[in-house]
């Protein structure tokens, strides 16, 4: 883990070779991170519908089994 004093070197370093970009740097990266933590939810939701889908079509077919008996 890094502390105080390598993050300031990081810091000036940073600054030094980004200079007047590194806002811009930092926004994009900022808009880069929100965009793929949306995209992994997307994913996610959409996993869960298709496992709750089979869910409920085996439900359905259980019940229509006990049905027949």
């Amino acid at each position: 883990m890094m502390g105080p004093f390598e993050w300031g070197v990081v810091l000036v370093v940073a600054v030094l070779i980004f200079g007047r970009r590194l806002p811009e740097i930092a926004r994009k990266a900022g808009k880069s991170l929100s965009s793929f933590k949306k995209g992994v939810k997307e994913g996610q939701n959409e996993i869960s519908d298709v496992i709750n889908s089979e869910d409920d079509e085996n439900n359905d077919t259980d019940q229509t089994e006990d049905d027949d008996s």
